[in-house]
């Protein structure tokens, strides 16, 4: 039996009564038809009963201590199986606390569905000060994809199916669905409530290129001397692994991986430029852009990162039209879907396909080379307190060792030295702040990623990052998850040795010395590791790894190590004004 036609009303004078159902359960069907199998949320005041009912009918529940943690969550689930993650919270401030999480994932383009519970309309449109009133749907719009509300049963599946639709078709992103309080205990025909579910066909079709653009592309790489591949994380979410791989050696061009599209090829492919990543973007001629925005995180395609003005072309796939020329010219724009559009490109090339000179593969390779060297002596030391980079090479060693598993990251120095670092193996097995660089994805993220894949995740936290998410410790412990959070504890944010001139407070750097998020983790039953060195922390991941339960490891690093906002203290202002004496 279905979700529908639970609630049923006799009359022992009555032969039999129509069977009916509620607007709980069309919510819950209308999930289970569309494959939603879990939800991330925080219950409460008016959707603790929604909760209660889908745990009741199958579907996985996993309730977090904040909705912004089970928002992210929710949003890396979407980039994980293409299916919009569900985020379930209550009305206002539960509502504003899963906002952040929505706009961060249409930001990223992770499909993503907020539910959230809300006061009624007729209050809150005359503002007559209901229970957190708040007219949610106003608020939501400009920070997502689409926003949607449901006021009666008998559109709860239009309106499910709508938001499906939203999330996943085009380029993908957040939608809001708002479901006001008086909707659930709505009661309808439950032989009408079932024929009202919609299940959403093709809710992200193919949407293939033009010819004479995948010509007009062709003709421009032909052109090159010194091309290369620029892979974003929308290459990864669009699982076109085999096609992607098949492009970058049938045409022999050196390729760069943007953090969240590491592991598409392995970071130690002959064409992988990774760890020649300034000399491959500055010398370049030719640049194919495959799910990659040129955004600040590839200085918006110009300055001081790329050559002389005009020296590079650009060539785009990107399935939303708009995204072209947006900071540079595109030469070539291909518009479709990631997957349809590798597969022309591949197709286009033909048996007579002519490879890059070996001169610039070979400059390129000697740059990786001389990089990777000249990293190596940081990576091995054994001293205490430990360095980043020191921390940081045992923690590549274990990926190495453990290519399956899950890595997130998150922090300042713990964020840009491990993208350089740690070598990725496989798609879709790193995790990070993506386009907006915010702190406090990592608790969520894992969550997730161990929910959705049940792979081991090595969840690797600056320990101000930590401070976002960190008492979803709880959570972790609560659902015997296979996670190990390694904290990088240097004592504050970049460093731990800032002062207060004064000498009145500390400095807002600067955290609690010497602290023990280890035993944070124990309080909920998980394990905790304190280590001082690089041989310490391997031993300890290793045995947390190995035992698939809940660990913590707090690894000291030196309070003096690290530096100002890691690679983008640029973007700091800095004052021009000397306070007079």
């Amino acid at each position: 039996m279905t979700a529908l036609a639970k609630i049923v009303h006799t009359n022992p004078e009555i032969d039999a009564e129509p069977e009916l159902t509620d607007g709980f359960h069309l919510v819950i069907d209308a999930l289970k038809l569309n494959g939603i199998e879990t939800i991330y949320g925080v219950p409460g005041i008016p959707i603790t009963d929604l909760g209660r009912m889908a745990q009741a009918e199958g579907m996985r529940v996993i309730s977090f201590r904040h909705e912004q943690h089970a928002g992210n969550a929710a949003a890396i689930a979407g980039f994980l199986t293409q299916k919009p993650g569900i985020c379930l919270t209550v009305s206002a401030p539960g509502f504003l606390n899963g906002l952040t999480a929505l706009a961060n994932a249409s930001t990223n383009c992770f499909p993503m569905i907020l539910i959230s519970g809300s006061s009624e309309r007729e209050i809150v449109d005359l503002q007559q000060g209901d229970y957190e009133e708040m007219d949610q749907l106003a608020i939501a719009k400009p920070l997502c994809k689409a926003a949607f509300r449901v006021l009666h049963a008998a559109d709860i599946g239009i309106g499910v199916a709508r938001a499906i639709r939203a999330a996943c078709s085009g380029r993908p992103g957040g939608v809001y669905l708002d479901l006001p309080a008086k909707l659930f205990a709505q009661v309808m025909d439950a032989e009408a409530g079932q024929k009202s579910l919609v299940k959403v066909i093709d809710p992200a079709p193919a949407q293939r290129p033009a010819p004479e653009a995948i010509a007009r592309a062709l003709e421009v790489l032909k052109s090159a001397k010194r091309p290369l591949i620029v892979l974003g994380k929308g290459a990864a979410y669009a699982q076109a692994d085999e096609a992607i791989r098949a492009l970058v050696e049938t045409s022999g061009i050196p390729y760069v991986p943007m953090s969240m599209a590491k592991g598409l090829l392995p970071d130690t492919h002959p064409l992988s430029a990774g760890a020649a990543r300034s000399t491959a973007l500055k010398d370049s001629d030719v640049v194919l852009l495959i799910g990659a925005r040129l955004n600040w995180l590839l200085s918006h395609g110009k300055g001081k990162s790329w050559g002389e003005p005009g020296s590079t072309k650009f060539i785009q796939i990107d399935i939303e039209p708009r995204e072209m020329d947006s900071n540079v010219e595109i030469v070539a724009p291909v518009v479709g879907d990631i997957a349809s559009c590798v597969q022309a490109l591949l197709d286009g090339m033909g048996q007579g396909w002519q490879q890059p000179p070996s001169d610039w593969i070979d400059t390129l390779k000697a740059k990786r080379e001389a990089n990777i060297a000249k990293m190596a002596p940081k990576l091995m030391s054994n001293a205490s307190p430990m360095t980043f980079h020191a921390a940081l090479g045992a923690l590549r060693t274990i990926v190495k060792e453990r290519p399956d598993a899950i890595l997130v990251n998150e922090g300042a120095n713990t964020l840009d030295l491990a993208r350089g670092i740690i070598d990725m193996y496989q798609p879709r097995k790193r995790l990070d702040v993506g386009t907006w660089g915010i702190m406090g994805i990592g608790m969520g993220f894992a969550v997730a990623a161990a929910v959705e894949t049940g792979k081991p995740v090595l969840c690797v936290e600056g320990d101000s990052a930590f401070g976002f998410s960190g008492m979803e410790v709880e959570t972790i412990c609560r659902y015997g998850l296979p996670v190990c959070i390694v904290v990088f504890n240097n004592n504050g944010i970049y460093r731990g040795t800032d002062t207060d001139p004064t000498g009145r407070d500390p400095a807002t750097t600067v955290f609690v010395p010497d602290s023990r998020y280890d035993k944070m983790m124990e309080a909920f039953g998980g394990v905790g590791y304190h280590v001082t060195t690089p041989d310490e922390l391997t031993r300890a991941v290793n045995e947390a790894m190995n035992s698939g339960r809940p660990a913590l490891v707090n690894a000291v690093i030196d309070p003096a190590a690290g530096s100002e906002s890691g690679n983008i203290g640029s973007l700091n202002p800095q004052s021009g004004i000397k306070k007079k004496k």
